[in-house]
């Protein structure tokens, strides 16, 4: 694990507010992840800057016990013109540990990894995590997609 900085950027997406301790939580994010890619959600963000698709994790209630916010967007260059539907978030300036998740992620790959991070004894801010699926994760049954996580 490498810890990273990254400076502001920002996102438009689906969401849905769901938690650990909810027993669909999984089930909360494959529909989430379905929904935005069967409506062709891509189609409808403006001012888009890349590809790369972002699972974000926001908005933390009560850390790791309570609600958080749950999106998958794109990267884009303002938030001026969020469509209806949609919600904006900006991923603020900071330092981010990094985790590698490989496999397929439609079924354990990412769920496993986050358990290991659940576990893990970093100082976590909970202030907003993101997963990055670029071109490593073309092929969904064998991705390499990078998880960041905002650490003091």
């Amino acid at each position: 694990m490498t810890t990273t900085s990254f400076n502001e950027f920002h996102v438009i997406g689906l969401s849905v507010r769901t938690r650990n301790e909810d027993q669909h939580i999984t089930q909360d994010i494959q529909n989430l992840w379905k929904k935005f890619i069967d409506q062709g959600t891509v189609h409808t963000i403006p001012n888009r800057i890349e590809d790369t698709m972002y699972g974000i994790y926001t908005d933390y209630e009560n850390g790791p016990a309570g609600y958080y916010t749950a999106i998958v967007g794109y990267k884009v260059s303002t938030l001026d013109n969020i469509p209806e539907g949609l919600v904006g978030t900006t991923i603020k300036d900071g330092n981010y540990s990094k985790f590698i998740a490989k496999g397929d992620v439609t079924k354990d790959a990412i769920p496993n990894t986050w358990a290991n991070i659940w576990k893990s004894d970093l100082d976590r801010k909970y202030t907003t995590d993101f997963e990055v699926y670029d071109n490593r994760a073309m092929d969904p049954t064998n991705a390499e997609v990078d998880i960041f996580v905002a650490v003091e």
